[in-house]
């Protein structure tokens, strides 16, 4: 069994996050049965877009990373109060424990901002919204990446892609790196992709 941890800041983007549920869950139920999701975040509710309440299963304090195979991480509003959260010490702290470990980051749209603060994607290719003057990308590259416009960047073991549109591409593209890709297409057209 395949552990994936779902790292969740207050004021994260319900799709964003419900895209890996879906996927992860549909593998569980009608694909190979190898991929477990876990959530967690720094209090034990959160409140996402939408003011949709979340009760995440693990707090920060509580994560063995020897534990999972893989990190992912859905962006947010700041509006919200997602980089409070997002940028806090034991938040980064994750980040850089699943990278050393070389364990799969996967991060939808400015879910990649964490990665660069954290350091993890210095020197390194990775993307992040894209649109709105390209402030987000301006934020990505002064944490020393090198940003790369497209959809979707995978950089070693990690996975950054520039939008909410690109979030099932995420979440089909840690499938099929935890499973495989005849797995992964399976689910697709299970799915109805």
């Amino acid at each position: 069994m395949k552990q994936i941890l779902l790292l969740l800041a207050n004021g994260f983007e319900a799709y964003e996050a419900s895209v890996f549920t879906d996927v992860l869950d549909w593998n569980m139920v009608e694909g190979d049965r190898s991929t477990k999701l876990v959530t967690c975040g720094l209090r034990k509710q959160l409140m996402c877009t939408g003011r949709l309440t979340v009760m995440p299963e693990l707090l920060t304090a509580e994560v063995d990373v020897n534990e999972f195979d893989a990190l992912a991480i859905p962006g947010g509003f700041e509006s919200a109060g997602f980089y409070k959260d997002a940028y806090s010490d034991d938040f980064l702290s994750i980040i850089q424990k699943f990278n050393l470990a070389e364990k799969i980051i996967a991060a939808i749209c400015v879910g990649a901002l964490p990665l660069g603060k954290s350091g993890v994607l210095c020197g390194r290719q990775g993307t992040t919204y894209h649109l709105n003057n390209g402030c987000r990308q301006q934020q990505l590259a002064a944490f020393g990446v090198k940003v790369v416009n497209q959809p979707l960047v995978i950089d070693g073991n990690i996975i950054t892609s520039s939008s909410p549109a690109t979030a099932l591409d995420v979440a089909f593209t840690l499938l099929e790196m935890l499973t495989t890709k005849e797995n992964c297409r399976q689910i697709k057209h299970l799915m109805g992709f």
